[in-house]
């Protein structure tokens, strides 16, 4: 027999193991209506104080993937694969990434997400690049497609890169909503099944995982971030996909573009076989366990030599103009990106007042002036600035000299970046001998 909603609350709350036919009928309610949002908010919050076990994991994200429509990818002549980050400063990774799994054969259907806070979201940068749109509406790139669209991309082009619909996963929607304004999203089993649920619904059989670790991440020690990872991967594999997670260091920003026009600058150098060393380590890497996952190579060291080679060779390159012009974006931004991205009007250089080396960038904060300089959102209606943000000269081990260019600020007006260089400045560690870093790669859970 079923329980009634304040009995599933109760039950939750006072740590007893719910059936998977009360966490359906809970979400089926939240989504129809007859639960409302005050009760489970309540279950959240006794959910982030008790805890979940792997079963009712498991039956949360069915219910949630379930409330809404799924993509499946029978017909589609390749095997699938995705990546999710949960989120950091300077990730652009998906966009060199994904084009770059698609030359080597593997359809990567990407549904993403927009900025928040101090993170940076994928489909806010590529909408900073400007061009005609699907429809000659001069809309630019396009990621508010429908679902029949998404499948046509992928179909075409091997790739998509779209935004959540309403038609996906709607339960995730309401309940986040719901969890960001009452305390309850620092919560793994929360956690597991909003991201997941999203991931699974766009049918990708194979999917990497990134998980952020540091100052700039959601988790800020390795341990939280394992058994974060570990959570997913069994979730993931339970559903039936093939799955691995990566612990990344987060204590300091990736690459050295920090905004939305300037990450997809950077994601063209590394498309280019150029480009900041760390990004491409990650594109390369977690390209490889992609193809590996997905059965087009026997081994990750296979995969990263294909994902190099594609990088290199422009196969990459190709693919992402084809994407970018498919979805509605200028394909100029390929080999001249500052011909079709917008520029900031000022850039101000941030100079070093004595030698020395840096010790420390931290990642939070640099998020952090991003944000207030109108790179980010604090608030999910909150506009982006596309144009504004940062470009860092100087991380971690490097050497300056006074006068030295640490980073430069772009930005709207004088004011503005007077206020962005000076939050700047105070990210910056600096004093003499070697940083204290995590390492770049600090785990994998299989």
């Amino acid at each position: 027999m079923s329980l009634r909603t304040v009995e599933i609350i109760a039950a939750k709350r006072d740590g007893k193991e719910l059936a998977a036919r009360d966490v359906h009928q809970l979400i089926e309610g939240f989504v129809a209506g007859t639960v409302p949002d005050y009760q489970m908010a309540a279950f959240a919050m006794a959910v982030v104080w008790r805890g979940m076990t792997a079963s009712e994991t498991a039956a949360l994200l069915d219910a949630m993937l379930k409330s809404g429509d799924t993509v499946t990818w029978d017909d589609l002549a390749m095997p699938t694969a995705d990546k999710h980050s949960t989120g950091g400063v300077g990730d652009k990774v998906s966009i060199p990434l994904a084009p770059a799994v698609a030359a080597c054969g593997v359809a990567v259907p990407m549904i993403s997400g927009r900025g928040l806070g101090h993170t940076g979201g994928t489909l806010d940068k590529l909408e900073s690049i400007r061009g005609p749109g699907r429809n000659g509406d001069g809309k630019g790139f396009e990621t508010r497609l429908s679902l029949d669209d998404f499948r046509e991309l992928v179909r075409t082009t091997g790739m998509g890169m779209i935004g959540q619909t309403d038609r996906i996963v709607p339960a995730d929607k309401r309940l986040y909503a719901l969890r960001d304004v009452t305390a309850t999203v620092e919560s793994i089993p929360l956690i597991v099944a909003s991201i997941l649920s999203k991931k699974l619904a766009e049918g990708a059989g194979a999917l990497v995982l990134d998980v952020k670790v540091g100052s700039g991440a959601f988790m800020k020690t390795r341990e939280d971030a394992l058994k974060l990872a570990t959570a997913m991967v069994k979730a993931g594999q339970a559903a039936g996909r093939k799955v691995t997670a990566f612990l990344t260091a987060m204590d300091r920003p990736l690459g050295t573009h920090i905004g939305n026009a300037l990450e997809i600058a950077e994601s063209v150098e590394i498309l280019h076989g150029r480009g900041p060393e760390d990004t491409r380590q990650e594109v390369v890497r977690l390209g490889g366990e992609m193809l590996r996952l997905a059965g087009r190579v026997a081994t990750l060291e296979d995969g990263e030599k294909a994902i190099a080679e594609v990088l290199d060779n422009g196969a990459a390159l190709a693919k992402f103009r084809e994407m970018v012009q498919v979805q509605g974006g200028d394909p100029r931004v390929a080999d001249e990106p500052w011909a079709v991205l917008e520029r900031a009007p000022l850039v101000i250089p941030l100079r070093a007042e004595t030698a020395g080396t840096v010790l420390g960038l931290d990642a939070l904060q640099v998020g952090l002036a991003a944000v207030r300089l109108g790179a980010g959102r604090n608030r999910a209606e909150d506009e982006v600035d596309m144009a504004v943000g940062f470009v860092l000269h100087k991380k971690p081990g490097s050497h300056f000299l006074p006068g030295d260019i640490l980073a430069e600020v772009h930005a709207r007006s004088q004011d503005a970046a007077d206020v962005a260089a000076a939050e700047l400045r105070k990210a910056y560690t600096f004093g003499e001998g070697q940083p204290d870093l995590l390492p770049l790669w600090l785990d994998v859970v299989h």
